[in-house]
């Protein structure tokens, strides 16, 4: 059996989201051979009784969890917030064990997300172009043959790294806009030529009105001319987007995330390198998006974007 990567999962205050996240990865074959690291957010200073009794809810679940190699839990008596939890955590677990595979409390797995990404992290583990695996796909029909494809950039939705992709991570929000201002076809690469208004969620950032740490984690991968595999048909569901998360919001605007035929489980090696292709399939459906009637700026802006910067 294949040396599999540790699971890291956060959690927070939704039960029920987390049950059915525990069982989907139960699901997979290598479940019994993974490692799984649990990081449970500690509540906020005006949390209501109600999201108390939920985030008890959650610690009370987590030592009954059985059938991963090992259950290892860190529950944080304070709240740390989304961002911090995940960059502690995965610094954590990816600086002990070289590679780490990524899951928050609303992804519901299929049943070869595990080897997915564990087949995955060895087949590129020495191409040092390559520092991001993912297994959302935001295109329904990708117009390409191969199952896997590799775009600029890294992403958050049921993710895996390696030690040396992570440590390119800078939370800097500041000096990663200088950068991609400094250079315009970095820009054009960060924007999807200027379909998908990154550059204003690094502002953002900076400005203090969000805090996210994919959205650095994006940009990083981009300055430092990284990538990212993508599957062409999602191994995952996002529950999320159900008025449950503190950072999401109901919509209907993400239809993409229709899991793949469990069928699909074959991910040969392909070329590295940016497809050309799915950019511009990326960029019609950023374009179409913006289209779309949605709420004041700063709050479409983080509609549109939830996918990818799930904060």
């Amino acid at each position: 059996m294949m040396n599999c990567a540790p699971i890291v999962l956060f959690v927070y205050n939704r039960p029920d989201h987390t049950r059915r996240t525990v069982e989907a990865l139960l699901r997979n074959d290598l479940a019994s051979a993974s490692e799984l690291y649990i990081f449970a957010d500690g509540p906020k200073a005006n949390a209501s009784p109600d999201q108390l009794d939920k985030i008890r809810q959650v610690r009370e679940y987590l030592p009954t969890i059985r059938g991963f190699k090992t259950v290892h839990i860190t529950l944080s008596e304070q709240n740390k917030g989304l961002a911090n939890s995940i960059v502690y955590g995965v610094t954590t677990i990816v600086n002990q064990y070289g590679r780490v595979i990524v899951v928050e409390d609303d992804i519901v797995t299929s049943t070869h997300f595990l080897r997915y990404l564990n087949e995955s992290l060895d087949l590129y583990e020495r191409d040092d172009d390559v520092i991001c695996i993912n297994s959302f796909c935001m295109i329904k029909d990708a117009p390409i043959k191969e199952h896997t494809y590799f775009l600029y950039g890294a992403d958050c939705q049921g993710w895996a790294t390696w030690k040396r992709g992570w440590d390119l991570l800078n939370l800097d929000a500041k000096e990663l806009q200088g950068v991609l201002r400094n250079d315009k076809k970095l820009q054009k690469l960060f924007t999807y030529n200027d379909s998908c208004p990154y550059m204003d969620m690094l502002q953002y950032k900076i400005d203090g009105k969000i805090d996210s740490w994919a959205i650095c984690w994006y940009a990083s991968a981009v300055t430092h001319k990284k990538l990212c595999l993508y599957p062409t048909k999602s191994l995952l569901q996002n529950i999320g987007y159900d008025d449950s998360g503190t950072h999401t919001q109901n919509s209907d605007a993400y239809e993409a995330s229709i899991m793949a035929d469990e069928s699909t489980t074959e991910f040969p090696k392909i070329a590295i390198k940016d497809s050309r292709v799915m950019r511009k399939e990326w960029e019609k459906m950023f374009r179409k998006l913006c289209n779309r009637e949605l709420p004041p700026l700063w709050k479409r802006i983080l509609l549109k974007l939830k996918i990818m910067i799930h904060i």
